[in-house]
């Protein structure tokens, strides 16, 4: 079967391509306004370049039309702090992904446990494995869109030090999170590839 993508409407497309581009990870976005710490899930990013070490994340808009929460707080302070979920975590992420006033924290509402650990930057979500302490870059206008792309430049990083198996190498092994369709999936198996002859 081929879609028109010309013919399609937008919660159609969302419907094909959230189904079948998988698995996307799943990260806390975390932003802060006036003391207020949000922390909102997002499946929409990746990695996007090394130089400048940058990702994309994709934030939508709250059923009323206002900008997310997210949205606004980048816009406004320029900085977000991306976590990665881990499994213990998929119960506070499932719970964080509810729509909120503007002003009320998914942090506090949900007992999700922050800490201040980059001078300047939100704070990460405690336990995360990874989190990346980020400015935003550029935003991307897609005309027509209320889907608004972010381009976030990596300024630090944590790690675990559990997470790092291989400190020479830098070899770093931990347990993410992904959406796969309508469901979350564990990505921790190792599949090898073969040699090539």
């Amino acid at each position: 079967m081929i879609f028109d993508y010309a013919d399609t409407e937008s919660i159609e497309n969302y419907k094909l391509m959230s189904q079948t581009i998988i698995p996307r990870p799943i990260a806390w976005v975390v932003t802060e306004d006036d003391g207020v710490v949000n922390v909102a899930p997002f499946s929409y990013f990746t990695g996007l370049s090394s130089n400048p070490p940058t990702m994309i994340v994709s934030v939508g808009h709250k059923s009323d039309g206002t900008p997310k929460d997210t949205l606004a707080n980048i816009r406004k302070t320029g900085k977000c702090t991306i976590c990665m979920v881990k499994p213990e975590h998929l119960e506070w992420m499932h719970f964080s992904s509810k729509e909120m006033a503007h002003g009320a924290s998914e942090a506090e509402r949900f007992d999700i446990p922050v800490k201040r650990l980059v001078d300047g930057f939100p704070p990460m979500v405690e336990g995360s494995p990874v989190a990346f302490f980020c400015e935003l870059y550029q935003e991307i206008e897609l005309k027509g869109s209320k889907t608004i792309p972010l381009i976030v430049e990596i300024k630090h990083q944590f790690v675990d030090d559990a997470c790092i198996t291989d400190k020479e190498r830098l070899t770093i092994e931990f347990e993410p999170v992904a959406r796969v369709g309508k469901s979350y999936a564990l990505l921790g198996e190792e599949i090898v590839p073969p040699k090539i002859p």
